[in-house]
């Protein structure tokens, strides 16, 4: 009988496994010099073609006929928090998101997502394998128990789900697991890599670039389909940038390259750029003065109120013109024969339209943003040349308006 690793094998699997064990290496610190055992070396990659047909089988299963049972486990590790709004605000959203995707993807009705809220306090939320979804109760504390903002959240996580991330992900990193192991010791511990690997699927954010931007256009395409503010993704973004900065790991939790995921405040500006195409190019953000831009005319911001801060509250308004010009035909021909929306104050509250836009209990100015915006829908300018109402000069204004009572 010939010996297992013959000259003539070496020769044919030397190019192969020299490729694979450089890729390996990358995650790894330098080795101290020794010489390389070929036959040892062979024996572990065959070792790792068998378990990773086995892993791959095993995350097949879990991603179909096993999800049940994966959903029980991933309960079972994390515990179920029972508070009423959180699971009453999940179901909603879960619905009406779900009722959006079956519109374009019926499958759904027949692998429909399961869902709940876990103990967890950090501001996270995931969709693994078998269409399971998580959501830390810490996700509904820090955005308040915002549900226009909860749905972009949950919208994004479905965007994974429908296009089999989970899945594709974790696969895409059994080789360059496994391989690490072969390179670094040549020993047997591919078994206990596999374990660990499938141990981790519901706390992995194993997705790439590419698999973020498509679920963030699809997280968008969804949660407005399903009646959410269109301006809530980057309200979104804009509650994360303040609470926590713009790293790009604060909302992903584990992930397996952080460098492949975009930073808050890019996320937070391409959810504006959506925003702004859904309107038919009428609703803007400007991202440095953080004012809406309405026909390319600047319109102000809105007040900081409640848990919102000014530039949070303002996406949620420009989301809120957004739609109203949505709804619109968008034929440039047809443009004239509409009637365009105008604005209007009515019981303490800004209407666009039929739509409402704001509350005006924060002390907005509601006559000055009913002249801006119908002057910006006509594509005039105001006839006052009222200075625009922000923040920093509202407190101005008060003051020259306490100096006019004294005078």
């Amino acid at each position: 009988m010939k010996p297992f690793c013959s000259s003539r094998l070496k020769k044919k699997l030397a190019p192969a496994l020299g490729s694979l064990l450089v890729s390996a290496s990358l995650l790894l610190s330098p080795l101290p010099a020794q010489a390389f055992d070929w036959g040892n070396a062979i024996g572990s990659v065959i070792l790792v073609s068998a378990q990773y047909n086995m892993l791959n089988k095993q995350v097949s299963y879990y991603d179909g006929k096993g999800r049940g049972e994966y959903f029980n486990q991933i309960k079972d590790q994390e515990g179920v928090n029972e508070d009423p709004a959180a699971n009453a605000m999940l179901d909603r959203v879960m619905t009406n998101l779900s009722g959006a995707i079956a519109k374009t993807d019926p499958s759904i009705e027949q692998n429909p997502y399961h869902y709940f809220v876990n103990d967890n306090k950090k501001f996270n939320a995931y969709c693994t394998l078998g269409h399971n979804v998580s959501v830390n109760i810490g996700l509904f504390d820090t955005l308040n128990y915002n549900e226009d903002e909860l749905a972009f959240v949950l919208g994004h996580e479905l965007g994974h789900g429908e296009k089999h991330d989970p899945a594709n992900g974790i696969k895409r990193t059994f080789p360059i697991a496994l391989l690490a192991a072969v390179a670094e010791s040549q020993s047997d511990t591919l078994q206990a890599i596999g374990t660990s690997l499938l141990a981790n699927l519901g706390s992995a954010k194993l997705v790439t670039l590419p698999m973020e931007k498509r679920a963030d256009i699809l997280g968008f395409t969804y949660a407005t389909e399903a009646g959410y503010n269109p301006g809530a993704g980057s309200a979104l973004w804009q509650r994360v940038i303040e609470k926590m900065g713009n790293n790009r790991e604060t909302f992903l939790g584990t992930i397996f390259m952080p460098s492949d995921h975009p930073n808050n405040g890019s996320r937070r500006d391409k959810y504006t750029k959506q925003m702004y195409e859904y309107s038919g190019k009428h609703v803007n953000v400007d991202k440095k003065t953080g004012h809406i831009l309405l026909n390319k005319q600047d319109v102000g911001m809105a007040l900081a109120g409640g848990s919102m801060s000014s530039r949070e509250r303002t996406y949620l308004v420009a989301g809120n013109l957004a739609r109203v010009y949505h709804q619109l035909p968008q034929d440039k021909k047809q443009d004239k024969k509409v009637v365009q929306p105008s604005a209007r104050t009515e019981n303490d509250n800004l209407y666009f339209g039929d739509q409402r836009v704001m509350s005006l209990q924060y002390g907005d100015d509601g006559s000055q943003w009913v002249e801006r915006l119908n002057a910006a829908t006509l594509g005039k300018k105001p006839e006052k040349k009222s200075r625009l109402q922000t923040p920093a000069n509202k407190s101005i204004m008060k003051n020259e308006q306490n100096r006019e009572a004294r005078s």
